[in-house]
């Protein structure tokens, strides 16, 4: 059984993890199946949006435990092996040129909390539970946890969720800007659906130059940021994307975008 299954219905990929029998837990065969399925997801001209899921009714509950207890007293190297694959993964997703909806059906802790918050917007079930969980087994976080939570909540929520391993319901996490849209279980799969169909039907070209932007703005001051948002506009008012937008608006039409 493949630990990554790829899934496409016209415009939309979904990418999920399929380790169900181990809560979506992440090992070695994961990590390399998720770095494998991406590119070709990320090249295709006919795939306009990502939905990346887990099988199943949990997200991931991270590192499988159960392949740690199988490794070395001094398990530092396999440590820095696995997640050098996470981390790649993590990056590839956020330098991504297509939207990524993270779909959250389910429990997602410790690195699955990390693959979560890579994506570009966090949808969750009403079902679906967040929790650091690193401390539970004398661990600090990894999958770029420390770098989105720190941005998403400040420092001291951040250290909160660290320090005392607690858990937040989706609503509670989309109270703290964690998740930016709860659905109700019965609908989540239709109602996530939609919502990529929504995106894949954007101007694709134009949402990876703002992806590309919110990413550098992390880093940037104000002034060199302008200068990347005035680059950026100008290579977007190229596209036919662009074009259509503008004839559709003065038409009073629903614009008919193409991704180019």
């Amino acid at each position: 059984m493949s630990a990554v299954i790829v899934e496409r219905h016209g415009p939309v990929a979904t990418l999920r993890m399929n380790r169900p029998e181990r809560m979506n837990a992440y090992d070695f065969e994961m990590g390399e199946a998720l770095l494998s399925a991406l590119p070709p997801l990320v090249a295709d001209p006919a795939v306009r949006c990502i939905v990346f899921t887990g099988a199943g009714k949990v997200f991931s509950a991270g590192g499988d435990v159960v392949m740690m207890g199988g490794m070395k007293e001094d398990a530092g190297h396999e440590f820095l092996d696995l997640t050098v694959r996470l981390h790649a993964f993590v990056a590839s997703v956020r330098r991504c040129r297509k939207p990524v909806i993270s779909a959250v059906n389910g429990v997602a802790a410790g690195g699955g909390l990390s693959l979560a918050l890579a994506g570009d917007m966090v949808v969750a079930a009403e079902s679906a539970r967040f929790a650091l969980a690193y401390q539970n087994i004398g661990l600090s976080p990894d999958g770029g946890a420390t770098f989105f939570l720190a941005r998403a909540l400040g420092t001291h929520r951040a250290m909160e969720l660290t320090l005392t391993g607690r858990i937040l319901t989706a609503g509670e996490a989309a109270s703290w800007g964690l998740v930016q849209r709860v659905i109700p279980d019965e609908i989540f799969a239709s109602e996530t659906a939609a919502l990529a169909e929504r995106i894949a039907a954007g101007p694709t070209l134009a949402y990876a130059k703002a992806k590309e932007l919110y990413n550098r703005a992390l880093l940037h001051p104000l002034e060199t940021q302008m200068e990347e948002e005035r680059q950026g506009i100008a290579e977007s008012s190229r596209t036919g994307d662009f074009r259509e937008g503008v004839r559709a608006f003065l038409a009073k039409e629903k614009a008919g975008f193409r991704g180019e």
